[in-house]
């Protein structure tokens, strides 16, 4: 006699979501920011193993459809990973060229004791827009500026909610960063449509946190030195050519990603014209990374460009905050992000095939009603998994395996759900004083989250900002008569 396919329970469903949290918690407190390394990754696996077990010992499922729902689920992310190899051949090349550096000697460069606070969240965006990261550049230029900050008189929990504002925003909207490959990986769209439909959010949410932070500078009125920028700015015109011919190459990839130039070709360029100028501009930092003696310079610039597209390089001044900025890893630098995405996709395809995933987007849609309490439902769900998982990752991972599938039956595209993702997981991560990123941030700033958490005014207003669009149906994307009549067609399949 054949065994038939049973039906999850909601307790089924639940079980190894709430293994996954507990294992998570315990992993966070052992290993912290360094769970990214690897245990992260094995929680999940572990995780799926639980899932797995529940499917074949109570669901009745076959392995062998298990495994095909892993197969397909990771198939799913296949470009997503594409992207990002490129992703980190592109930080590479931009780097050893110059770009990386003109950028935030550049954006320095708008920094004034009147309007502190707000070049202090321009800067921290611009450093984070170019290098794809929040961390890094809370590292290394919020580090400066809290000194500096300080000393024309501000607190310094305002200070650090200035520098984290702008560098959230930037890590959010940088086609550079892993969180904003990661959420339309999740949700099933492209990166640029991810970033052209988050601009409908967080430019407005920006520009509040700027008015704010304008207010609040303007009425203090605080007089000192930005001695310590100027060096920054001072000792990267002394090592690089900074120049305006180096922002030809993200022009291009900016005309590319407008005239809808598919992600992987766009930045396959923009890697290689950055490999391009930085033979044609600096001949220097060529020789010092290819490091040879008695070789060509052809040689040496192939061998630094491969090196900037593969690996880890770095450029060391003599200024340790610049030293920190210049380091950028290539393609093996996104090895790690690959490992959590194939590790999550494992996850999200056993509880896929198994229907618990289904179960548990069930439960939740019979209290949705409204495409505004779908998008609340949304963010919560994502503040939810970064209070109890302690990661901005698994906020991003979970809840979009959970909503993808509900957000398509309701006729809202998948870059609906990706922005609602960034707009509540990755900008709440850091306000929460266990999670990995509020935990780091207060370590590399000496702040304590709850001192800084209230004047990041950014991270505060975005889950809001969404919510509201939500409700008032601003700037929500659906799928068209033809396209909803091919859905239905594959749900009814």
């Amino acid at each position: 006699m054949v065994k038939t396919r049973k039906e999850p329970s909601l307790i089924e469903a639940l079980i190894p979501i709430l293994f996954l949290i507990v294992l998570l918690v315990i992993n966070i407190g052992i290993f912290g920011t360094d769970g990214l390394e690897g245990s992260n990754q094995l929680v999940l696996v572990i995780s799926s193993a639980v899932a797995a077990l529940i499917a074949v010992f109570r669901l009745r499922i076959k392995w062998e459809s298990l495994q095909d729902g892993i197969v397909k689920s990771i198939s799913s992310a296949m470009s997503s990973i594409l992207i990002l190899l490129l992703i980190g051949a592109l930080a590479g090349t931009w780097m050893l060229s110059g770009i990386v550096p003109a950028m935030i000697y550049y954006g320095l460069q708008v920094l004034n004791p009147t309007i502190f606070l707000i070049a202090a969240v321009i800067v921290s965006a611009v450093v984070s827009i170019s290098t794809g990261s929040s961390w890094t550049t809370v590292a290394t230029v919020g580090v400066a500026l809290l000194g500096i900050g300080k000393a024309l008189g501000f607190g310094e929990g305002i200070i650090a909610g200035a520098i984290i504002s702008g560098a959230y925003f930037g890590d959010k909207m940088s086609p550079l960063s892993d969180t904003t490959n990661l959420a339309p990986a999740m949700a099933g769209t492209d990166l640029f449509t991810h970033i052209r439909h988050m601009t409908k959010t967080t430019v407005p949410s920006i520009l509040i946190t700027l008015l704010i932070f304008g207010v609040i500078g303007f009425t203090t009125g605080a007089e000192g030195s930005v001695e310590q920028v100027k060096g920054i700015s001072a000792v990267i015109l002394e090592k690089f050519n900074i120049n305006g011919w180096l922002f030809i190459v993200p022009m291009v990839v900016l005309v590319l990603i407008v005239k809808k130039v598919p992600a992987v070709p766009a930045l396959l360029a923009g890697a290689l014209l950055g490999g391009v100028f930085a033979i044609i501009f600096q001949p220097e930092i060529i020789y010092l990374i290819a490091n040879e003696e008695g070789v060509s310079y052809a040689y040496s610039a192939f061998k630094a460009v491969m090196m900037a597209l593969y690996g880890e390089i770095s450029v060391v001044t003599s200024n340790d905050v610049v030293n920190e900025l210049l380091i950028t890893g290539g393609m093996a630098g996104m090895l790690n992000t690959i490992w959590l995405i194939i590790c999550a996709m494992i996850f999200g395809g056993i509880m896929e095939e198994s229907r618990m995933l289904a179960v548990l987007a069930e439960a939740v849609i019979r209290k949705v009603h409204s495409i505004g309490s779908l998008v609340a439902s949304t963010a919560a769900t994502c503040m939810f998994f970064n209070v109890t998982t302690s990661d901005q990752y698994l906020a991003i991972l979970v809840p979009g395996r959970m909503y993808a599938d509900i957000y398509r039956k309701r006729g809202l595209k998948p870059e609906n759900l990706s922005r609602t993702l960034e707009d509540s997981a990755t900008v709440t991560s850091v306000l929460v004083p266990w999670n990995t990123c509020g935990a780091t941030q207060a370590s590399v700033l000496g702040v304590a989250t709850l001192t800084y958490a209230p004047y990041c005014f950014f991270n505060i207003i975005s889950p809001f900002m969404t919510i509201m669009y939500g409700y008032l149906k601003l700037g929500i994307n659906y799928y068209s008569e033809e396209e909803m009549a091919e859905i239905k067609e594959e749900f009814a399949a």
